[in-house]
């Protein structure tokens, strides 16, 4: 009996721990762009902005690799930065240069908390139960989204909202690591050494397929209203996407059950399709729904899949993480940041699509199954 409260803790803990995390990223990548561009930040410097972060995040685990160990008490400082962060948000947002330094200090606590999470949350639910919990990631997500979509009148209650929510994602943060022991250990002498380079098409088309997401994350809102399309409508498109991707997480186990590979590469094609539609059809609204549909795949479903492709893949299952943050949305996110706001225009996801398509390429020669 005891054994069965604590497991129903543990799925409330870990559940209201995403929700919240994941509405601060629905805060940050779908409003925040916005907010700067109506400060008059240009679209480069939105990219610039939005490349620091995951820069960081590809940075930080490299620290990792020898000398430094995450443990609970790394953790809990990097999400204590995250609180200081998001207070300095009032006093930076202003001026590009103050803003671009929050940022890269954010991103570089975050790049320590999301990795550190996934290793309880596989380890306490097991992959039956961990899509059921990270869905409520994705409630975060689209409630954010909707809620903030009618109250956004100005550029401090996107902040507002920012703060509150990266506050509950560290309470329950805390609450979780505090009553369990660390899970996150390097890997034992003897067992083998992580290494990039073994599965290095993996890792590329890991990289290639964020790249792709950051015309999506930073210009998608941006892209969509100067078609015509209204804010309010954009961000039921985003809700609709993250929708698609809660069904999904619900029912995704049996699918996790089988060749994850073949589900990364299925993703990765699929998402190619998927921005192709965007590039095509971006003022067709019926189009622009079949297209967030997607986002049940190319982001749940693949995310699901590689983050269980890694913990079988290496004995080092936090560094796992922690690289798989970093070269995804970290490098990725860095570059697709980049890239997205030097190729801002009408072709955006036509490149989108393409990368995506070189990233499905590239895997493709990998035959290993896990």
């Amino acid at each position: 009996m005891t054994s069965q409260i604590q497991n129903k803790l543990n799925f409330f803990s870990l559940s209201a721990f995403y929700f919240f995390y994941f509405a601060a990223v629905g805060v940050y990548v779908i409003f925040l762009p916005k907010v700067l561009y109506d400060l008059g930040y240009s679209p480069s410097q939105i990219g610039t902005v939005f490349a620091l972060a995951p820069l960081m995040r590809f940075i930080t685990p490299f620290f990792f690799l020898k000398h430094v160990e995450l443990n609970k008490k790394i953790f809990i400082n990097a999400l204590i930065v995250c609180i200081f962060c998001a207070i300095s948000f009032y006093l930076t947002i202003n001026n590009f240069y103050a803003f671009l330094i929050s940022n890269l200090i954010l991103g570089m606590s975050l790049s320590l908390v999301l990795p550190y999470m996934e290793i309880y949350a596989i380890e306490l639910l097991g992959k039956e139960k961990y899509g059921k919990s990270r869905l409520y990631g994705s409630i975060g997500f689209a409630l954010i989204a909707f809620v903030l979509a009618k109250l956004l009148d100005d550029s401090y209650m996107a902040l507002h909202f920012y703060l509150i929510v990266t506050l509950g994602t560290a309470i329950f943060a805390i609450w979780i690591v505090a009553k369990e022991k660390d899970k996150t250990k390097n890997a034992l002498e003897g067992e083998e050494k992580f290494s990039i380079f073994k599965h290095w098409s993996f890792w590329v088309s890991l990289f290639l397929m964020q790249v792709s997401f950051g015309g999506f994350y930073n210009f998608f809102t941006i892209y969509e209203t100067s078609h015509g399309i209204s804010l309010e409508t954009t961000s039921y498109l985003w809700i609709f996407g993250v929708v698609c991707e809660i069904i999904l997480f619900y029912y995704q186990a049996p699918l996790l059950k089988k060749n994850l590979l073949i589900i990364i590469k299925f993703s990765l094609l699929i998402t190619s399709f998927r921005w192709l539609i965007v590039y095509l059809y971006p003022e067709n609204l019926y189009l622009m729904y079949f297209s967030q549909s997607i986002h049940a795949i190319s982001f749940g479903l693949y995310h699901s899949a590689v983050i269980l492709y890694l913990y079988n893949m290496y004995e080092d299952k936090k560094l796992a993480q922690q690289f798989m943050y970093g070269v995804a949305y970290g490098l990725g996110g860095f570059v697709g940041a980049l890239l997205s706001g030097w190729l801002y225009g009408e072709n955006l996801f036509l490149y989108c699509s393409l990368i995506t398509l070189l990233g499905y390429l590239v895997i493709s020669r990998d035959k290993e199954k896990l």
